[in-house]
């Protein structure tokens, strides 16, 4: 009949969900106000400058959410990280941060010593190997942190083995926060509406997309 329903007609075929570029960008434009919202918190909580630490993993903590496809409220979400996290967040901070800071200087200290004497290459080898180690676990660990795991051995652990089994993720996310943020720095004041709309945050979510895929296939509970 005319108005007979096609039984054996096949069933619509659902989209393909959206991977890669496409999922990145689908991301930025269904969370636009979240992004936004998220960068100013992060700049506020940095002010005092002590409060850095629980900042940046609130930072973290939202960004791999928006990038798993949770739901997110701003607000509420970031300060309960930023109020019960702290210990954590301090205890990453001082993991990263200070060896980068110190193996970094010292392998600039060195390298400048290494063509008097090229005894000096040795710490200064060592002092580099530090900062390689650390920056590529660190990718990982606040990825881990971000995901809701203590700070342990064993979450360090798997942190390194991820930056050394894994380093190209990390170095990706590495290049994502770091790159912009020294050419927003270097362009300041031309860069101050982009450091205060997205400068931050959406370096993050760049950092949490890239080393999503491992996490997911290596770092499951």
């Amino acid at each position: 009949m005319f108005f007979q329903q096609d039984y054996n007609a096949p069933p619509e075929e659902e989209s393909p969900e959206a991977v890669g570029p496409r999922r990145f960008f689908q991301i930025i434009s269904q969370e636009t106000a979240a992004l936004l919202k998220l960068n100013l918190m992060f700049l506020l909580s940095c002010l005092p400058v002590v409060t850095i630490p629980p900042a940046f993993l609130a930072l973290h903590r939202l960004a791999r959410s928006l990038v798993a496809g949770r739901a997110v409220r701003c607000w509420p979400q970031f300060r309960e990280v930023f109020q019960k996290e702290w210990k954590k967040a301090y205890g990453a901070f001082f993991l990263t941060a200070v060896p980068l800071a110190g193996a970094g200087y010292g392998a600039g200290f060195y390298l400048g010593f290494a063509s008097a004497n090229a005894l000096f290459y040795v710490p200064f080898m060592f002092c580099a190997t530090v900062f390689l180690v650390v920056l590529l676990a660190a990718g990982y660990l606040y990825g881990l942190l971000a995901d809701g795991r203590p700070l342990a051995k064993e979450t360090v652990l798997l942190a390194v083995k991820l930056g050394l089994g894994k380093p190209l993720r990390s170095i990706l996310a590495a290049l994502c926060w770091y790159g912009p943020l020294a050419a927003g720095v270097l362009w300041f004041p031309l860069s101050g509406l982009y450091l205060l709309l997205i400068g931050f945050s959406i370096p993050c979510l760049l950092w949490q997309f890239f080393i999503r895929t491992v996490l997911e296939r290596f770092a499951a509970s």
